[in-house]
């Protein structure tokens, strides 16, 4: 262990150890002068003298401590290397408590991966969260030489797409029975709601036929109106001219929309090229505006300037480009996901003693005061 001060300017308080040192040369204990008879042939003008003297040695040495105490307070004590390496068990949520007290032993220091890392013996989470960050927050935190070890059930969830990489050799046990994964289902195909005016109405056979291309059960619908479709659906607005400010409103609100070249809008600031033809040309810009997305074509939707609309692949470009973003897998095999080792130790802090020494200083306190107001201390 290694002591140190986090706050060294802090002892320059120890100046104040003169104010109990003065304390007791001025305040003596009272001397009750008695006069008697044979006072008279003593010398009436003695030689003066003087004698530096403390009086109450252990009270003056009680208040020397406790300033003493302060200014180490202030200074902030700490220790480096006072460390506890006993070993950690990290349990997943998903896990049974009685198997995984079972598995690690009646002793273990058993914990959830949840914030905080609440123990066992408490009422465990309510779904995985950030499994991954956890794990690693966890191990970043242990001291190097403390061993770890992790319970997990056979498919865990709630990680990030990086393999765990932690900064020491864990022990990776796989508690309960394999279950058959469950196949997961395919992806709904997006609804198309297009809005057009009759000038506008020969590229409505473009989506129309792309929906189709999707589902036997397409879901579309067009019409001329500007009535706005529900939330989930793909928003195509062929109509010229100024966009409605109720448009943007539902875009921001986290709808998803595709305008046509003719449209006038503020493209948002993010706005990237999101389509291009074989030459690398832009036929779709767009961004994202508050919580959706807004789209444009940069092309009137005619053959002739915009070849792509007759191409083999225009239903499967359409349905990925209006289709958000699918979010990163979050649930493994665990057999596939054990931790690797490597990981640059991260410096633990100093361990602050201010607690402790608040402590001792009550406690000197509080004799300091039993001793200064004792009776016999008053007594003539």
């Amino acid at each position: 262990m290694t002591p140190l001060l986090l706050v060294p300017f802090g002892l320059v308080a120890l100046a104040a150890l003169v104010v109990p040192l003065l304390i007791h040369l001025r305040r003596r204990t009272e001397e009750v002068p008695i006069e008697f008879a044979a006072l008279r042939w003593l010398d009436p003008r003695p030689r003066p003298r003087s004698k530096l003297r403390f009086d109450e040695w252990v009270l003056l040495a009680l208040r020397l401590l406790l300033i003493a105490l302060l200014a180490l307070l202030l200074a902030r004590p700490a220790v480096l290397g006072w460390d506890d390496n006993s070993p950690r068990v990290l349990v997943a949520p998903g896990i049974d408590p009685a198997a995984a007290r079972k598995t690690a032993g009646p002793d273990a220091d058993l914990r959830w991966i949840a914030p905080g890392f609440p123990a066992i013996d408490t009422a465990p989470p309510a779904s995985p969260e950030q499994t991954s960050s956890l794990i690693r927050q966890f191990d970043a935190e242990l001291p190097a030489e403390a061993p770890l070890t992790i319970l997990v059930p056979p498919e865990l969830d709630g990680v990030d797409a990086d393999r765990l990489r932690l900064s020491r050799k864990v022990t990776w046990r796989i508690v309960g029975a394999d279950k058959k994964a469950e196949k997961p289902a395919p992806p709904e195909n997006p609804a198309l709601s297009v809005r057009y005016q009759q000038a506008q109405a020969g590229a409505v056979r473009y989506f129309r036929a792309a929906a189709g291309a999707w589902s036997d059960a397409p879901r579309f619908d067009a019409g001329t109106g500007t009535a706005l479709p529900r939330q989930d659906a793909v928003l195509v607005w062929l109509n010229p001219g100024p966009v409605p400010q109720a448009v943007t409103d539902w875009i921001g609100a986290g709808g998803t929309a595709l305008l046509g070249s003719t449209a006038e809008v503020a493209m948002p600031a993010t706005t990237e090229a999101l389509w291009r033809d074989q030459t690398g040309g832009v036929l779709v810009e767009g961004g994202f505006l508050g919580e959706g997305r807004l789209m444009r074509f940069t092309r009137p939707l005619v053959p002739a300037q915009m070849p792509d609309l007759l191409a083999p692949d225009f239903a499967a470009t359409l349905r990925d480009l209006v289709t958000p973003p699918a979010p990163p897998p979050a649930r493994v095999a665990s057999a596939a996901f054990v931790p690797t080792a490597g990981a640059a130790p991260y410096p633990l802090p100093p361990r602050d003693l201010a607690p402790w020494l608040a402590v001792m200083i009550a406690i000197v306190f509080l004799a300091e005061r039993l001793l200064a107001t004792r009776r016999r201390r008053f007594a003539a």
